[in-house]
């Protein structure tokens, strides 16, 4: 395996980090994900990203994480953390022969606010006044499907819930709220959460869904009844307290690869 590090133009403090296979064949290429991790925008976690990002690769996939700038380095914030997302896709368009990449099979993994880069980057990706902020273009952008676990969608839907944490984020709530961008451009997009999710009301992924449901995008939701914010794999990886360990809601990765198979 190899293990590199790509930084990202304009971005000193946002790089994009790589776990490949290597292969003497160069002709070979793998489907490929890139993770984008949670962390409130005030940090990441990087061992539960690189957890993310292994159990991937252990699926077959080249693998990624965004390390994307925080509130701390840029105020307001958004949208800098979706521009770095795309400035990441364009990357690895670029570098795809020598990163081994399935271009057809690219995927965008984002977890809680990391869910929220994910979600609007896939409202964004063919806009033209994007693509110009980003410097990319709708085909450097392309992907074949995002997955979205727990996500923050929008600030109307109950985080954050303080206004001064929210002027932070940015100066135009309405912009950064991902269930009313939803176009049919959107590429297809498999959703999870948890039902009494405390932090991040489950009523965010419901939104999401029920958007892309009425722009005709093909999707995936999945509910499940119990567990609370942050579950990564849900399982004994990424179990970070008592209650975090939890099989039922550990399928929800078996179900994501299984619905990319069957999107071929």
């Amino acid at each position: 395996m190899k293990i590199l590090t790509q930084s990202l133009p304009n971005s000193p403090t946002a790089y994009l980090q790589g776990y490949l296979r290597e292969n003497a064949d160069s002709s070979v290429t793998y489907p490929t994900v890139i993770i984008v991790p949670g962390g409130s925008y005030t940090h990441i976690p990087e061992q539960q990203a690189e957890d993310l990002a292994l159990a991937w690769v252990a699926r077959g996939y080249q693998a990624f994480f965004l390390r994307y700038s925080f509130i701390s380095e840029k105020t307001p914030l958004l949208p800098n953390p979706v521009i770095e997302l795309a400035q990441s896709v364009a990357a690895i368009h670029a570098h795809a022969t020598t990163w081994h990449v399935d271009l057809h099979r690219l995927v965008v993994a984002g977890f809680s606010v990391g869910g929220h880069i994910t979600a609007l980057f896939n409202d964004w990706w063919s806009e033209a006044d994007f693509n110009q902020q980003a410097h990319t273009t709708p085909e450097q952008l392309k992907v074949q499907a995002v997955i979205l676990g727990y996500p923050v969608i929008s600030p109307k839907l109950g985080f954050p819930t303080d206004a001064p944490t929210l002027a932070m984020w940015t100066d135009s709530p309405a912009k950064i709220a991902a269930d009313q961008h939803v176009t049919s451009t959107n590429v297809p997009t498999f959703i999870w959460a948890t039902a009494n999710d405390p932090l991040v009301p489950v009523q965010n992924t419901l939104a999401y869904a029920q958007a892309s449901l009425a722009q005709g995008v093909d999707t995936e939701l999945h509910v499940f009844h119990n567990g609370p914010h942050g579950l990564a794999l849900a399982n004994s990886v990424t179990a970070w307290k008592l209650g975090t360990d939890l099989p039922h809601v550990a399928h929800w990765l078996d179900l994501a690869t299984g619905w990319l198979q069957d999107l071929k």
